[in-house]
């Protein structure tokens, strides 16, 4: 009996231990799985599986993030640097820059006279005699029937004979010397590049494809400006009445060709109020020896043209005052006070026959 309890207390006891061993497997194999929990925490908001990690927030794990470490999106995404630039110099505008003179005699007669024409010298006229001076602003728009020798595009020996293109042909050459146009007092000249640069339309830049449709270059191109945009030219002059003859006298200062002034896509700056800006001034009076080399259109008869100079000292061209120095003590323009434009016209006129009546006035009948 006592042996057989022996075997039986070993038996028990085997079979506890058997049971003791089952169950710690068991554990072992529940708590195995806690990497995956712990992978679970990490793909959390707040764990390493987010926007703001390498694959979390603030995590460690990389190459799956918005802002991470994710090299193949970079790859894939990176644009291509390698592409070339060209800046394609400009062949400049046919309309202002081409000099093709005629290998015969473009006329039934020989002209020769136009090339040795000298401007008249001005009248002296003594500081004592000046007992009245005006200082007149007026615009000249070539669109005006009258005005419209300012735009004749014809193409002769000496080259483009619209007025645009010869102010700009003579200060290429250096024949002329252009100013600065923020004032109107030829205080600051301006090299010929600066002054291309300012008629410029800007720079555009040109993709250039392949076959495949993939870009091979992008070239950078200069924008041509029409000419005939520009229509409007600015004239400073002063009126001048001399004692020693008697007679008023008009003297031209200066000349300012005048752009519009419009965003990249051509639109005005304020839609529905065009804006203007001289583009450059030059001195009338240096001027006059090279504007009496070039004939004004005549469409009347064109055998009786005659030289720009002429032009403008018998004042054969039509123009409207935007300011002047009578009653203008702060110097304003008549746009600045007076925003409806017939007034200004008005306003305008009233000023002319203000300088004319008072050589008249002077005279009694």
């Amino acid at each position: 009996m006592k042996s057989l309890s022996v075997v039986l207390l070993i038996t028990a006891g085997m079979m506890t231990a058997i049971t003791v061993d089952a169950q710690q497997r068991k554990k072992t194999t529940r708590t195995k799985p806690k990497p995956a929990e712990q992978q679970n925490t990490q793909s959390s908001g707040y764990g390493n599986q987010s926007g703001y990690g390498n694959q979390s927030g603030y995590g460690n794990q990389q190459q799956q993030s918005g802002y991470g470490n994710n090299n193949q999106q970079q790859q894939t995404n990176k644009p291509q640097s390698n592409i070339p630039i060209v800046v394609v110099p400009s062949a400049g505008n046919p309309a202002l820059d081409s000099i093709k003179p005629s290998l015969r005699n473009d006329a039934s007669i020989e002209r020769n006279l136009v090339k040795d024409r000298q401007p008249l010298s001005y009248e002296h006229i003594r500081e004592d005699d000046a007992v009245y001076r005006q200082r007149v602003w007026r615009e000249i728009d070539t669109r005006e029937k009258m005005n419209q020798a300012f735009r004749y595009a014809a193409d002769e020996d000496n080259g483009n004979q619209r007025f645009i293109a010869i102010i700009l042909k003579a200060i290429r050459s250096r024949e002329i010397t252009a100013f600065d146009a923020n004032d109107d007092r030829f205080t600051t000249p301006l090299t010929p590049q600066k002054v291309m640069e300012a008629f410029s339309g800007g720079l555009d830049t040109v993709p250039v494809y392949d076959m495949n449709g993939d870009i091979t270059k992008y070239e950078v191109r200069a924008r041509e400006v029409d000419p005939d945009s520009i229509y409007r030219f600015r004239i400073k002059e002063e009126w001048v009445f001399d004692k020693e003859s008697s007679r008023m006298f008009v003297r031209i200062l200066g000349i300012a060709p005048i752009k519009r002034l419009t965003r990249s896509d051509g639109s005005d700056i304020i839609p529905g109020q065009p804006e203007y800006a001289p583009m450059f001034w030059i001195y009338y009076p240096d001027s006059r020896p090279l504007l009496a080399k070039y004939e004004a259109f005549n469409g009347k008869n064109y055998g009786a043209r005659m030289t720009w100079e002429e032009l403008f000292e018998n004042r054969m061209f039509s123009s409207y005052v935007t300011k002047s120095t009578l009653d203008n003590p702060y110097d304003r323009t008549l746009r600045s006070y007076i925003k409806d434009p017939i007034l200004r016209l008005l306003e305008g006129d009233n000023i002319k026959e203000k300088i004319f009546n008072y050589e008249q006035d002077l005279w009694s009948y």
